[in-house]
């Protein structure tokens, strides 16, 4: 299955929605690399960065699952770098 590296990159305004964004996560945490979330109390956000390597239907699969959330919004970027793994 062919994979690639990309990061999600997620914007929190509405704190009421944290608890489904964690659930996704959990979701497809085999899939994560890592992940790095900044609290930014002056605005009342939280900033997110996710590390994935994934099939990419996988990541868009994600990234539409947590841009359906209500107050949150997903940006991803991807490597050009892809994996040929053997399953």
């Amino acid at each position: 299955m062919d994979t690639r590296v990309a990061v999600m990159s997620i914007i929190v305004e509405n704190p009421e929605t944290v608890e489904q964004l964690n659930a996704l996560l959990h979701e497809y945490g085999e899939f994560i690399i890592g992940r790095m979330g900044l609290p930014y109390r002056k605005r009342n956000i939280s900033i997110i960065s996710i590390a994935l390597d994934a099939p990419q239907n996988t990541i868009s699969a994600l990234a539409g699952k947590i841009g359906n959330l209500s107050g949150v919004s997903v940006k991803t970027a991807y490597s050009g770098v892809i994996s040929h793994e053997c399953g």
